[in-house]
């Protein structure tokens, strides 16, 4: 596993029948992968049940890996 990188921006694009995120990291590092419309909607799901769901323990911290 690579490890963590900051975050700097997320970009999509439309590429067919699939949305194309773009994941580039302080470092200027990026990651493109192709996503189906289903696999985007469950990730802002996830993202916002992250958002509105308390503060853990380790406020500020990296998620533990999956």
């Amino acid at each position: 596993m690579s490890a963590i990188k900051i975050l700097a921006r997320v970009l999509t694009a439309r590429v067919g029948p699939h949305i194309e995120l773009a994941v580039e990291t302080e470092s200027g590092e990026v990651l493109k992968v192709l996503a189906t419309e289903d696999q985007v909607d469950r990730l802002v799901d996830e993202l916002e049940d992250m958002l509105h769901a308390p503060a853990g323990p380790e406020e500020g911290g990296p998620p533990d890996a999956a």
